[in-house]
This record gives structure tokens, C-alpha cells and sequence, in this order.
């Protein structure tokens, strides 16, 4: 069995992979484009270097690991034709994006980016709006793995959480659970909106002028999951009209943002480069979702962990 690894990863840990699975051959930190792949029945890959080209040469190619949560990049049509195996590391995100939403809203509650720009000015102004967390409500779209994690951190601040996804059904740490057909009745009780929703056909443009109308002129908004989500239009013309009180935002519509982007000249907007997923665990944790589903491989069980739908893209 050969596997082939298209981003790099540290020695001990290509180290760790050889000895727990001595009988597997790995080859580390080759671009799948760039070599002969026709060998490999399993390649690690981060997604976007997976082409068509790509898998009409890997003809071994039996399953695909993806190091990322988002696979909408990917030729899915094309490898659900094939019938290769597609699973991701979903999950991985939840701590440090979790971190991240709970770090916003602490940050811009306890109005720290004021109390720095006061620093700057050698300005001592007591009179600084501040507010706090508990007794406030949190709507959260995509109560999934991420999306729980942080209902789980507001909870424990006194945050009222509601949840949001296509089915409605229950999700953790979530005191209520609302259908996406639902939402608009539901967004004027939030003063938190945070969106971590994959990218789908579900998805795309779920968020309209309607919605941020719909909204309290002090909510804040947040969007850690694809820029598809909404326009960017909308969202700058509900910053512009009052309609929310502040974004951050850390995906976009087109990335990078461009620098005549209007967002980038709104005070009452934090932009962030869709870093909120960044940690140095990173690489550590997805080698822990490929070791389990390698063992599982190596035994015969395709049932892996996280397993892909190619057709919904999920």
C-alpha cells in the first residue's frame, strides 16, 4: 500500500507514520502535479491540488484525505464517478475558532480596540461604552462541531444560545434549535450572529438585506465560515445604514480581499485574513484523524471517520 502526502509535514512526525505502519510506503512533500501518482491507493492531501487532470492519472487512487474541513474546491463530481473514498478532519477547527468568535466579543465588548486607540492618543477618557456577555443571546448558523464548541464557551459567560441549520434538529449546547426557514423571525432576538457554515448549494446567499434588517442596529455579526454566505453588498450597506452595529468578519466573497474593497474603510467592521482556523496544532491534529482511518483501512473497515458525500458536498 503506498501513500503519498502533497504538504509537508515535520520529521518525527513522517517518522512516527514509517514506524507505526512499517508495512506502508510513504513518500512525504510531493505536489501531486509534479509526479508520477498512478501508484498511490491514498493521498493526504489539503484539496485544492486534487484537479481532474490529477485523478485521471492517479489510476490506484482509492481514498482521498483531506486536511481541511471545506472540500467545495474540489472536483466532487468527478470523484464520486470514480467511487474513491472522500473523508476530512471536520472538527479540527472547533478550539481555535472557538477561541477566536469568543476573543471578538470579549475584545469589542470590553471595548478594547477603544481603550488601544485611546493608548495611542496619550488619551484618559473614562466614559468608554462597555457591555456584558451574560444575559445577552448568541444565534449560531451551523451548531455543528465549531459552532457547539462555541455555544459550549458562551454558555459558560450566561449566553442565551439559539442554533441554526438545515434540519432543525437538536445540537449541542444549544438551549433552542431553529431551521434556516426560520431564521428571519428569530434573528431580533439575537445580539450576537455568528455564521460557520460550510459553503453548499444550501448555503450560498442564504443571508440576504432582509436578514441583517431583521436584525438589531447593535447586533454584532460574524462570519468565520465562506464568504458565499452573503453578498458583500448587503453586508456593507447594513454597516453603512445602521442596521447592525458591527461585523467581523473573516471570509469574504473574493480572497484576498481586494484593497478597494469598502469594507476595508468602515470603522464599525473588523477584518480578519480567514485566519481564524490558524494553530499550531494543526498539522498534529489531522495526523490524529489519518492514523484512526489508516488503521481502520489497513483492516478492511471503509468506515471511516468523517466520511465525505461527494453529491451534497458534506
Amino acid at each position: 500500500m503506498n501513500v503519498l502526502f502533497t504538504f509537508r509535514i515535520k520529521d518525527e512526525q513522517m517518522e512516527k507514520l514509517k514506524a507505526d505502519f512499517p508495512g506502508i510506503q510513504f513518500c512525504f512533500n510531493k505536489k501531486a502535479d509534479e509526479i508520477a501518482i498512478d501508484e498511490f491507493e491514498i493521498i493526504v492531501t489539503y484539496g485544492e491540488d486534487i484537479t481532474t487532470d490529477v485523478l485521471e492519472r492517479a489510476t490506484s487512487l482509492k481514498w482521498l484525505m483531506v486536511a481541511s474541513a471545506g472540500v467545495e474546491k474540489m472536483p466532487l463530481a468527478e470523484i464520486a464517478a470514480k467511487g474513491i473514498v472522500i473523508s476530512n478532519v471536520r472538527g479540527i477547527h472547533k478550539t481555535p475558532m472557538a477561541e477566536t468568535a469568543l476573543a471578538h466579543i470579549l475584545s469589542l465588548g470590553r471595548a478594547l480596540p477603544a481603550l488601544v486607540e485611546q493608548q495611542k492618543r496619550k488619551e484618559w477618557n473614562t466614559k468608554v461604552r462597555q457591555t456584558e456577555l451574560r444575559g445577552s443571546t448568541a444565534l449560531i448558523l451551523g451548531p455543528g462541531a465549531i459552532g457547539s464548541e462555541i455555544g459550549r464557551l458562551l454558555q459558560a459567560f450566561g449566553v442565551r444560545t439559539i442554533g441554526c441549520n438545515h434540519s432543525g434538529n437538536p445540537a449541542g449546547f444549544m438551549d433552542d434549535t431553529i431551521r434556516f426557514d426560520g431564521l428571519l423571525s428569530r434573528l431580533p432576538e439575537a445580539d450576537i450572529v455568528i455564521s460557520v457554515l460550510p459553503s453548499t448549494e444550501k448555503t450560498k446567499g442564504l443571508l440576504t438585506e432582509e436578514h441583517f434588517k431583521a436584525m438589531k442596529e447593535t447586533a454584532l455579526f460574524m462570519n468565520f465560515g465562506r464568504g458565499d454566505l452573503v453578498k458583500e453588498t448587503v453586508i456593507v450597506d447594513a454597516l453603512k445604514n445602521g442596521d447592525i452595529g458591527h461585523a467581523v468578519l473573516d471570509v469574504f466573497e473574493k480572497e484576498p480581499l481586494p484593497v478597494e474593497s469598502e469594507l476595508w474603510t468602515l470603522s464599525n467592521v473588523t477584518i480578519s485574513p480567514h485566519v481564524s482556523s490558524h494553530s499550531g496544532k494543526y498539522i498534529e491534529r489531522a495526523l490524529e484523524f489519518f492514523t484512526e482511518n489508516l488503521e481502520k483501512w489497513q483492516n478492511g473497515d471503509k468506515d471511516l471517520v468523517n466520511l465525505i458525500d461527494p453529491e451534497k458536498g458534506y
